[in-house]
């Protein structure tokens, strides 16, 4: 977990003026999808279209993934089949179950380049109940990533979310407790109210308080909110600065716990404060 995932941009894989100009946009991640944002018509042209998109770069150091269609849908063996021929950073797996059904997805990609990674939906109640048993799974696969589907899941939850989200909160606290308990990435899931600035802010801080690295984003006028809730605050990074030199002084070697600013700071504060200042 080295790079940032601030801002993860959705995009329909077929729009190629939409994925050309996401080139110069400042979001930390771009999600080419072939599945909910392109019709099935499109489809197979779009699949091509990512391929080339992936042949020819140009995305820097944004994180370029792809979400491809379902195994139980017509298209998903030919999507599985040319990302892991075209090597995104990582493949993004749709309405995972269980174990089992992230297995497949990561045998289907293991001819991939080594760098190529899993993520993986949390848009099923059979996921959000297997959460413990799939984020373990990055032991033994590809998986880096968790991604809860908050649209799918409330449907299938025949649940009404409103603007705090509080029948998903169990849903999106455990996906960033599986995500921590293994190494993994979480983010949140994305916000549909394109005209609401003020709710995707709040929902933004909603989710960096719920512990997730980021956010899915539907628009780029969405990734200036996504970036700023989600990166360090001054405060934060001079905690940080504070935390690693007290550690750092040789009077401190050795030790576990030390006082920083009038306050306790252990070995784990450390951690976290190196991680914080490795995103600046």
């Amino acid at each position: 977990m080295t790079r940032p995932l601030r801002s993860v941009l959705f995009l329909p894989a077929s729009n190629a003026r939409a994925i050309e100009k996401a080139r110069g946009l400042p979001c930390d991640a771009v999600v080419l999808d072939l599945e909910d944002a392109t019709a099935p018509e499109a489809k197979a042209e779009a699949r091509e279209l990512v391929i080339e998109t992936l042949a020819h770069g140009g995305f820097g150091a944004r994180t370029l993934v792809v979400r491809v269609n379902g195994l139980d849908t017509e298209w998903g063996e030919a999507d599985l089949k040319a990302a892991a021929e075209a090597g995104p950073d990582a493949v993004l797996a749709p309405k995972v179950t269980d174990a089992e059904s992230l297995l497949a997805y990561d045998r289907r990609i293991s001819g991939a380049p080594e760098r190529t990674r899993l993520w993986a939906m949390v848009e099923t109640c059979a996921a959000v109940l297997n959460l413990g048993a799939l984020a373990a799974l990055s032991a033994s696969t590809r998986l880096s990533a968790l991604v809860p589907g908050v649209n799918d899941l409330s449907k299938e939850m025949r649940c009404k979310p409103g603007k705090e989200r509080t029948p998903l909160i169990p849903a999106l606290a455990l996906s960033v407790t599986a995500a921590r308990a293994h190494g993994l990435y979480a983010i949140d899931g994305v916000f549909n109210d394109l005209g609401d600035t003020f709710g995707l802010q709040a929902e933004c801080a909603q989710g960096r308080a719920l512990g997730f690295d980021g956010k899915c984003l539907i628009h780029p006028d969405q990734i200036e909110a996504a970036n700023q809730a989600f990166s360090p605050d001054e405060a934060e990074i001079a905690w940080a600065r504070s935390v690693i030199e007290a550690f750092a002084d040789p009077a401190n070697a050795g030790k576990g716990a030390i006082r920083v600013n009038g306050k306790m700071a252990e070995r784990l504060h450390l951690a976290e404060a190196e991680r914080i200042l490795s995103f600046r």
